[in-house]
């Protein structure tokens, strides 16, 4: 019988952050300095629910697996949940599908998941369903590139966490255009 003892599971879509972050801010592949640091995103995902915390980093091992940065993930005490398949499945997806399925199967066990991706939008809902109210679950992105399927949840109870200004998982400011919430609105931040 599984344990009912309190955690958080965050699972992070390591293509999809990589994509983002590359693709749509940074238009060309980031630099070391411009990644995330996910020791800062775990310690966050731990103080979010104020919980244990068991994160899982899925990729896509079909290639070249890249072991140091495998190894780096496990000295932060990540699970690398290392995946392979056929070139038309999108094996992370569907291994992180599988995974809120199996968690909303539980019935117990917040959920933090940092990816854009809306595809995973009806396991969210489920989660958030399943719950009952009891369960919380969250998403770590960048605010503004959230795909509106999963925006749409937060009416529903998704809270959503912004990689770079509430996790504070980069050493290096981003070329971001977004919206700032008035109550975080600071003018002399324009007058510098």
């Amino acid at each position: 019988m599984p344990s009912a003892r309190a955690e958080t599971f965050l699972l992070v879509d390591g293509e999809n952050i990589d994509a983002t972050l590359g693709g749509s801010l940074l238009g060309r592949r980031p630099a070391p300095e411009e990644r995330p640091r996910w020791d800062r995103v775990r310690d966050y995902a731990r103080a979010v629910f104020d919980q244990p915390v068991r994160p899982l980093f899925f990729l896509n091992g079909s290639g070249q697996v890249p072991m140091p940065f495998v190894q780096a993930l496990d000295a932060m005490d990540f699970q690398p949940v290392l995946l392979s398949g056929p070139s038309d499945v999108k094996v992370v997806d569907v291994a992180i599908q599988r995974t809120l399925e199996a968690l909303a199967q539980r019935g117990h066990g917040d959920v933090l998941l940092a990816s854009h991706d809306g595809d995973f939008a009806p396991h969210v809902a489920e989660l958030l369903r399943e719950g009952d109210g009891q369960r919380r679950v969250g998403l770590f992105g960048f605010r503004e590139l959230v795909s509106s399927a999963l925006r749409e949840l937060v009416d529903e109870g998704l809270e959503i966490y912004d990689l770079e200004d509430d996790a504070g998982a980069f050493t290096v400011p981003l070329p971001r255009v977004k919206v700032i919430p008035i109550e975080r609105f600071d003018p002399w931040s324009l007058l510098g």
